[in-house]
C-alpha cells in the first residue's frame, strides 16, 4: 500500500492539512486550496482530498474512499472518551450519507456521479457546479471530520451556566435558568408573527370589510351570509385591484390565469385578511395562498391541455378503484363527491382537476355517488372515509346530509372525516343547521365525525374563524389541522406560532406536509432539511399538546412517509445545481415489495438566499445542512 494511505489504515484521522503523511502532497493541497474556489471544501477534510487527488481513476477513488469512511466509522464507534456522544452520532450519520452518495446504485438511480465530479475537482479539472453544491459537500465533509459545530460548547455566552455537572437543587436551578433563556429566545421570534386575533389587526380588517362591502353595495348582514360570500367570489384582477393594491406581477399573473381558464377565486372574507397595500409585509402567506406566482400561471397555461397527465402529482389515476374513490391505505379511502372549492389554493395537489371556482357541474352525478357508496358497502376493510374534493362543505345542507346519512348506514364505517378549508376562507358557512347535521351523525362510542382543515399561518386565525370552530367543538366534534410547509410559513418559529394559536382555538395540529415537488409550485417549496430542522429545533421545544402534528412527505401513488423516520428516506446525490436527490422507501413495510420513489428537492443554498431577501439572518439556520 502506498504511503499516502497508511494513515487511513492506521485510523489516524487528520484534521489539519499539515499532518498529511506525504510532504509533497501537503504542499500540493496548500497550492490547490490557494489557487481555486474549492478551498473550503478540501480544508474541511484533507483526507478526502488525499484520496481523490492521488487515485488514478474513479474506481480506485471509490475503493479508497470507502476504505477511509469505514476506517473513520470504526474509530468513531470505538472512541469512548474524546468525542461527545451527540457529536459521534452526527459523524456516523454523515458517513452513512456519504457512503450512500458514492455508491454505484445511487449514481444509476439519480443519474449523476458526485464522486466523478469531486474527482475532477480534486484533479484541477473544470466542472460546472453551483455554490450550493460546494456548500453541501463542504458541510458534509465537515460533519465527517467532526467539526460540524451543531451543538453548543459549554461556556458559550448564550448558553449560560452549565447545569450538567451539578447535582440536586443547584442543578435544577441552573437548568431552569437555561430554559427561561431558551423560552425568551423563542418568544422573540414568535412575536414577529402577528395573529389575526391581535387588536390592531382586528381593527384593520374591520376597515377592510367596510371597504369591500361598500364596493359591493352590501351591508353587515350580507357579510355574515355565506350565500352572499359565495355569490361575490372575486374571480378576476379588475375586481381584486379595486379592493386591494396589486403589484404589476400579481396583476399579470391573475390576468394570465383568467385568460387560460386556470381556476382562480377568493371569497370576500379572505380578501379582507389582506392588507390594502401590496408590500406583503404582514399578509404574505394569505396573498401567496391564492394569488398565483407568474411562473405558476405561465407553466400551467402552457400545459393546460394535458393537465390530467402532467399535474396529477400524487398519481390518483392509479389509485382509484372506482370513480370518485381513491385508496392508498388499508382501512381508509377517499370519497370526492364535489369537484370545486369556495376559493383555490395555488399549490393544492388536486387543483388540476378543477375547472373553475364554484363550477356549476362540480357536484358529481347521483349515479356515480351511489355507485361509490355501494363500493364502500362492499368493502368491510374500510373503516374510515375521508370526504374531500374540492371542499364538500360548499355543497348544500341537503346533499351533505344525504352523504353522511348514507355512510352512517354502513355498519363498518367507524369514522367520517370531512376535509374543508371553510374555517379559514368562509367561516360564515358554519350555520346552526350545518352544525346540527354534523352532530346528528357523531355518536360517542359508535361513530365519529371529524373535520380536517387547513390553516397555513397564524395571520389566518380570526375571531370569526374561532367562533366557527367553537360551534363545532361544542358538539364534541374534533377538528384537525393539516399545514403545508412552504416558504410562506417556514421562518424560525413561524409554524410554532400557528400551532400554539390553533390549540388555543380548539384545533389539533395533525400533519405538516412537505410542499409537493411540482415544478409549477417551485416558488413555495422548502428543503426537506428545513422541515426536519423545524421539528427538532423549534417544534420540539413546545409542550406536547402543541406539537401533535407529524411531518410527512406524500409519495405519489403510495401515500405519506414520516420524515422523522430515517429508515424511510435516503440521500442519493447532490445535483450540480445544489439540489439533494432523495430515495423514498414505501411505508408498506412487511406488506409487499414496492418500488421506491426518487425525489429532487429544493437547493438549501437557494432557500437560504430567499430567506435573506425577506430580511432573515441565514446564520440562524446554519444547522440545516446537517439534517439529512
Amino acid at each position: 500500500m502506498s504511503e499516502n494511505y497508511r494513515h487511513i489504515e492506521n485510523n489516524e484521522v487528520i484534521h489539519n492539512l499539515y499532518y498529511v503523511s506525504d510532504k509533497s502532497h501537503a504542499q500540493r493541497l496548500q497550492h490547490h486550496v490557494k489557487m481555486n474556489s474549492y478551498k473550503d471544501l478540501w480544508i474541511e477534510n484533507p483526507n478526502i482530498f488525499s484520496v481523490l487527488s492521488t487515485a488514478e481513476n474513479i474506481d480506485e477513488a471509490r475503493k479508497k474512499l470507502y476504505w477511509y469512511l469505514n476506517s473513520r466509522e470504526k474509530q468513531v464507534l470505538n472512541d469512548m472518551d474524546s468525542l461527545p456522544f451527540l457529536q459521534r452520532t452526527l459523524i456516523l450519520e454523515a458517513i452513512t450519507v456519504l457512503k450512500n452518495i458514492i455508491a454505484k446504485s445511487s449514481e444509476k438511480e439519480s443519474g449523476v456521479s458526485n464522486l466523478g465530479i469531486l474527482y475532477e475537482m480534486a484533479h484541477d479539472r473544470p466542472v460546472e457546479v453551483s455554490r450550493g453544491f460546494i456548500l453541501e459537500f463542504t458541510h458534509l465533509f465537515k460533519a465527517v471530520s467532526g467539526n460540524a459545530e451543531v451543538y453548543r460548547r459549554s461556556g458559550d455566552l448564550d448558553e449560560g451556566p452549565d447545569f450538567s455537572f451539578k447535582k440536586g437543587r443547584e442543578a435544577a436551578f441552573r437548568r431552569s435558568e437555561t430554559l427561561d433563556r431558551i423560552t425568551s429566545s423563542m418568544e422573540q421570534f414568535i412575536r414577529r408573527y402577528p395573529s389575526g386575533l391581535d387588536a390592531d389587526v382586528i381593527r384593520d380588517r374591520q376597515r377592510n370589510r367596510h371597504r369591500i362591502l361598500e364596493y359591493f353595495r352590501a351591508g353587515e348582514s350580507d357579510w355574515e351570509d355565506y350565500h352572499w360570500q359565495l355569490k361575490h367570489i372575486v374571480r378576476n384582477a379588475d375586481i381584486l385591484k379595486e379592493l386591494i393594491d396589486l403589484t404589476d406581477e400579481e396583476e399579470t399573473s391573475i390576468r394570465l390565469a383568467n385568460k387560460h381558464r386556470i381556476p382562480f377565486g377568493i371569497t370576500p372574507y379572505y380578501v379582507s385578511l389582506m392588507d390594502k397595500d401590496s408590500s406583503r409585509k404582514r399578509d404574505h402567506a394569505v396573498r401567496a395562498q391564492v394569488i398565483p406566482p407568474l411562473y405558476y400561471s405561465q407553466t400551467v397555461a402552457k400545459n393546460r391541455a394535458v393537465r390530467s397527465e402532467l399535474f396529477d402529482f400524487m398519481g390518483e389515476h392509479d389509485t382509484s378503484p372506482i370513480q370518485l374513490v381513491t385508496r392508498r391505505y388499508p382501512q381508509i379511502a377517499i370519497m370526492k363527491p364535489y369537484n370545486t372549492c369556495a376559493q383555490i389554493c395555488v399549490y393544492c395537489q388536486r387543483n388540476w382537476e378543477i375547472n373553475q371556482v364554484l363550477d356549476p357541474h362540480a357536484y358529481m352525478r347521483r349515479e356515480a355517488i351511489d355507485a361509490a357508496l355501494q363500493w364502500f358497502e362492499d368493502h368491510p376493510a374500510i373503516q374510515e372515509v375521508l370526504i374531500t374534493g374540492g371542499d364538500p362543505l360548499v355543497m348544500s345542507d341537503k346533499k351533505i346530509d344525504y352523504l353522511l346519512q348514507s355512510f352512517a348506514a354502513i355498519k363498518h364505517i367507524q369514522r367520517i372525516r370531512i376535509g374543508t378549508r371553510l374555517f379559514v376562507v368562509m367561516p360564515q358557512r358554519f350555520t346552526a343547521n350545518l352544525v346540527a347535521i354534523l352532530d346528528r351523525y357523531h355518536e360517542f362510542g359508535k361513530r365519529e365525525v371529524a373535520l380536517a382543515t387547513h390553516f397555513e399561518h397564524v395571520w389566518e386565525i380570526t375571531p370569526e374563524a374561532v367562533a366557527a370552530i367553537k360551534k363545532v367543538r361544542e358538539k364534541g366534534i374534533g377538528i384537525y389541522n393539516q399545514a403545508v410547509f412552504t416558504l410562506e410559513n417556514s421562518r424560525r418559529f413561524e409554524l410554532v406560532a400557528l400551532r400554539r394559536q390553533l390549540r388555543l382555538a380548539g384545533v389539533d395540529p395533525y400533519y405538516t406536509f412537505n410542499a409537493k415537488g411540482k415544478d409549477e409550485t417551485r416558488d413555495y417549496r422548502v428543503p426537506i432539511a428545513r422541515l426536519l430542522q423545524e421539528r427538532k429545533e423549534e417544534a420540539r421545544l413546545m409542550p406536547g399538546l402543541d406539537r401533535t402534528d407529524e411531518p410527512v412527505f406524500n409519495v405519489p401513488r403510495l401515500g405519506k412517509n414520516h420524515l422523522r423516520a430515517g429508515q424511510d428516506h435516503q440521500i442519493l446525490a447532490i445535483l450540480p445545481d445544489g439540489r439533494r436527490v432523495y430515495r423514498f422507501l414505501p411505508w408498506e413495510k412487511n406488506i409487499k415489495m414496492t418500488p421506491c420513489y426518487t425525489h429532487k428537492d429544493v437547493s438549501i443554498y437557494n432557500y437560504l438566499k430567499m430567506l435573506e431577501k425577506r430580511g432573515e439572518n441565514s446564520g440562524d439556520y446554519q444547522s440545516i445542512w446537517y439534517y439529512y
